[in-house]
């Protein structure tokens, strides 16, 4: 449960960011009816709902459902094989006025029935807060530590490498096609888009080969915004990994190396790219927990 919210704080109505998210979805591509125009027109940011007292409780929102027979780099407490991640939809309910995160590590054997319905909190401080139903297609990958924490020389290599990638892709280039060779402007167009779709993508180290974007458990932190900062355990003093990473990015948009395999035939459409709607901090959350003992409190970085 998360501490009430405050008749001053604002927020929206969780029943109406889901269905604005439906309506939006279903109206791609045509003209919003309008009942569709008038019911979004009518949601907005307001008070909370009447009723909720400065101490009543709110739950926790319900973010995911993790089993270790599914990720193998899902590591918790020995003989607890599930993970379920809440958190609260206000940012700034946590102990450090960020987003307060909960772990709870269970046996699947122990799971019963699921709830119907669902306890959830009535609102959230921002729909970016909110998740988007969706299934997991979990795809494990191989990656790379950041550049900036790799030694000078590796470094060095690597960019050595990178400027042989690109002499050898001016040596393939061609010469661009010309309106001019084609009877009409949409032959000019097909024939440009086949070109382009023929051409090798550009790859690089940090896009393509070092930090996969998206939700992940387990692998390497990106420190794109900031200066690396260690992140240790409060109680043991062990550098925390990084156990769940929640980015509003599904893939890399400087390339289609991370695109996840069942999205690779759709390209970069808005439901492979962002499939949960989810926007933390500024754009990318991680929960780090400790590998000596993963009940000790995890800590959040942001990016």
């Amino acid at each position: 449960m998360c501490t009430a919210v405050h008749p001053k704080d604002t927020g929206h109505l969780l029943a109406d960011v889901r269905l604005s998210r439906r309506i939006l979805e279903d109206s791609q591509g045509r003209e919003r009816t309008e009942d569709e125009q008038r019911l979004l027109d009518g949601m907005s940011e307001g008070s909370h709902v009447p009723g909720l007292l400065d101490d009543d409780l709110s739950p926790l929102l319900a973010v995911a459902q993790l089993y270790a027979r599914e990720i193998p780099d899902l590591v918790g407490p020995e003989g607890h094989d599930l993970l379920q991640v809440l958190w609260c939809p206000f940012e700034a309910h946590g102990a450090d006025r960020t987003i307060d995160v909960v772990l709870k590590w269970r046996r699947s054997a122990d799971v019963g029935a699921v709830l119907t319905p669902q306890p959830e909190p009535p609102v959230a401080g921002r729909a970016e807060c909110v998740p988007t139903m969706c299934v997991m297609h979990p795809e494990q990958v191989v990656e790379h530590e950041y550049l900036g924490l790799l030694d000078k020389e590796l470094q060095e290599e690597i960019d050595e490498w990178e400027e042989g990638l690109l002499d050898e892709e001016e040596e393939d280039e061609v010469e661009p096609l010309s309106s001019a060779s084609h009877a009409t402007y949409e032959e000019y167009a097909e024939a440009m888009a086949v070109a382009q779709a023929a051409e090798p993508e550009e790859i690089d180290y940090m896009s393509d080969l070092s930090i996969a974007p998206g939700w992940k458990v387990g692998g390497f932190a990106s420190w794109h915004l900031t200066d690396p900062a260690p992140v240790d355990c409060g109680v043991c003093g062990a550098a925390m990994p990084p156990l769940l990473t929640v980015d509003m990015w599904e893939c890399d948009g400087a390339s289609r190396s991370w695109l996840p395999i069942e999205d690779r035939d759709s390209g970069h459409a808005p439901h492979a790219t962002n499939p949960t709607d989810v926007y933390l901090g500024r754009g990318l959350m991680r929960v780090h927990t400790c590998p000596a003992d993963p009940v000790h409190p995890h800590r959040l970085s942001f990016q």
